[in-house]
């Protein structure tokens, strides 16, 4: 059993000309093993910073971070990120990028061929082991780089909007992938989305940010039995209350940029 607990976290941008960015502020939220939270609010509130520095790859200006009640201080392998652009190496194929990091750890030839192998075939794409990258379509690249996070077994997967640039229709096919792979390997789950349908479809937990400095407005648990549909009631009672969250914070940043209208 996981747990991740931030505490009082703030994140400010340095800036050589005395412009510093104040990205988050106060942000306070605590994780339990095997859960799914989504991650939502405007561009800008600073979902993906939070993302980073759970992740270790960014310093925290104020407040801590804790996995497993020790503090993070630098890359963690228990938090593995998996980003919007898949960042699989081209040069490589689907076996040898999901078992990069196995080779960058030190583990053995064949035990990380196997360890590959298991995970390549829960994601279906066995077939597909020597191809490279460019031969593969984008649903299928996401779900090497979900492989490549998932072979370490980390306890948290970081997901900064990993869906945002497929078609509508791969999209689909991709949340329903991901909530069978969650379902089957029960890692922590901590993904960034703009989606309001998308959080409310996949989370047992939508966290809701504020306009940047990003600060944390709701975290709304989501009693919705899975599967879940889009045409529920009830799903449609959490897009209206989330909608209107959304709402007020973008005006929010229009008006700190242009000003009132």
């Amino acid at each position: 059993m996981s747990s991740l607990t931030c505490a009082h976290v703030g994140k400010t941008w340095p800036s050589n000309d005395g412009l510093a960015v104040e990205a988050l502020r106060d942000i306070s939220l605590s994780v339990s093993s095997g859960e799914f939270v989504a991650l939502l609010g405007p561009s800008g509130c600073g979902k993906s910073t939070l993302l980073e520095l759970i992740a270790g790859l960014e310093p925290i200006t104020s407040g801590e971070v804790r996995i497993d009640d020790s503090p993070v201080i630098g890359p963690n392998p228990n938090a593995v990120m998996v980003f919007q652009e898949h960042s699989l190496f081209p040069w490589l194929n689907v076996e040898d990028n999901v078992a990069f990091g196995l080779k960058m750890k030190g583990v053995d030839p064949a035990e990380r061929r196997r360890r590959a192998g298991e995970v390549i075939e829960r994601v279906r794409l066995s077939k597909f082991a020597r191809h490279f990258p460019h031969q593969l379509s984008g649903g299928m690249k996401q779900r090497v780089a979900i492989a490549r996070a998932l072979v370490g077994n980390p306890a948290f997967i970081l997901m900064d909007e990993p869906f945002a640039a497929l078609d509508f229709q791969t999209r689909v096919l991709m949340q329903q992938f991901l909530l069978e792979i969650w379902s089957g390997f029960r890692s922590t789950i901590l993904f960034v989305t703009h989606q309001i349908d998308e959080a409310v479809l996949l989370s047992d937990r939508v966290v809701v940010f504020s306009a940047g400095p990003g600060r944390i407005l709701e975290d709304m648990r989501i009693d919705l039995p899975r599967p879940r549909s889009y045409t529920d009631p009830a799903f449609n009672d959490y897009r209206m209350r989330l909608t209107a969250h959304m709402e007020r914070e973008v005006m929010r940043t229009q008006e700190a940029e242009f000003g009132a209208a």
